[in-house]
């Protein structure tokens, strides 16, 4: 089992195809769920599923599916097309998670009704113990943005 960091093959068809849109408020809606060490996501992954999914060791902090997303409208920096999303957190949380799915959670193709964007791996066992467990997206910029297209 394994976690990588990877945009979602099945994501990059369905980008090219007009299939995804992160306009801010008007565009998809996205979802960050988190996945255990035991999880196998990387950039084979077509749809978000509960298999290995994160649950709470104690307490109500995560649900599963994930939190919602805010988009925050693309840019193009120099010659790259960004995209970012507002940090999410989860309070009063006891959990430990390995890495994260990104998914639209408005497409759906074929079956299914969510499409993987992106698998993030954390490098090790992420825990928190009744406290903030926080997502910090990095910087919106050409080399450091969370998905980019060069």
């Amino acid at each position: 089992m394994a976690i990588t960091s990877a945009v979602c093959n099945s994501f990059k068809v369905l980008a090219l195809t007009g299939k995804m849109d992160f306009t801010a408020s008007t565009g998809d809606s996205f979802k960050l769920a988190l996945f255990t060490s035991s999880a196998t996501i990387n950039k084979s992954t077509t749809d978000y599923s509960t298999t290995n999914e994160m649950t709470n060791t104690s307490g109500t902090a995560y649900t599963a599916g994930g939190i919602a997303l805010t988009s925050v409208t693309p840019v193009l920096d120099s010659d790259t097309a960004v995209c970012d999303f507002s940090d999410v957190s989860w309070t009063s949380a006891t959990f430990t998670a390995n890495g994260c799915m990104i998914y639209n959670t408005t497409t759906g193709t074929g079956s299914s009704t969510t499409d993987s964007v992106c698998t993030i791996a954390f490098g090790a066992d992420k825990t928190v113990t009744s406290g903030t467990f926080t997502i910090q997206f990095p910087a919106a910029a050409d080399g450091t943005a969370i998905l980019e297209i060069a």
